[in-house]
C-alpha cells in the first residue's frame, strides 16, 4: 500500500455546509485513474448542490475480490449537498457512466467507481442503495483515506 499526495488529493476547501454531508468513496484501476478522478471532482464541484470540503490522499492498493488485476487507486471526499441520498446516488452512477465505468462483473476492472459511504449518519437500505456502505469498516482502501478526513 502506497499513499499519493497532489494538488487535489488531499485538499480542504473553505464552503459552507448544504443541508446534507456525504462522504463518498473513490476508486479504479484503469486508464489514467487520476485524471478520472480529477473530473469527477470538476463533475460535482460544478454542481450547484453539491459542495466539496475535504479530499483525502490517493491510496495504491492491491485489488480484493477478483485479484488478477491492476492494483487500485482509492480515496474519499466528504461533501455536503441539498440532494437526497437517492438522487445524489443517480447523479455518480451518471458520472461513473460519463468516465467510461462498464459494469461486466463482481469486482471487475474499472476506470471509476463512487460510493456512498456515508450520508447523515443514516441507515439507508432500498434495493439499489445500503448506507452506511456495508463493507466500508472491513476495507483499509476507505479507513484509511477516511483518517485524513479528520470527522
Amino acid at each position: 500500500m502506497k499513499l499519493v499526495f497532489d494538488n487535489l488529493f488531499p485538499k480542504s476547501y473553505k464552503t459552507k455546509y448544504l443541508k446534507n454531508k456525504a462522504i463518498l468513496g473513490i476508486g479504479g484501476n484503469i486508464g489514467r485513474t487520476m485524471i478520472f478522478f480529477k473530473k469527477f471532482l470538476v463533475y460535482i464541484k460544478n454542481n450547484p448542490n453539491i459542495k466539496v470540503h475535504k479530499t483525502s490522499p490517493i491510496m495504491i492498493n492491491p485489488a480484493f475480490g477478483y485479484i488478477k488485476q491492476k492494483d487500485f487507486h482509492n480515496g474519499v471526499l466528504l461533501i455536503s449537498t441539498n440532494l437526497q441520498a437517492k438522487y445524489l446516488l443517480s447523479l455518480v452512477l451518471r458520472i461513473e457512466k460519463r468516465l467510461g465505468r462498464k459494469r461486466s462483473f463482481k469486482n471487475a476492472p474499472r476506470t471509476i467507481d463512487i460510493d456512498i459511504i456515508e450520508f447523515n449518519n443514516q441507515k439507508i437500505k432500498t434495493k439499489n442503495l445500503v448506507i452506511p456502505h456495508p463493507y466500508y469498516k472491513e476495507r483499509n482502501s476507505v479507513l484509511v483515506p477516511m483518517s485524513f478526513l479528520n470527522i
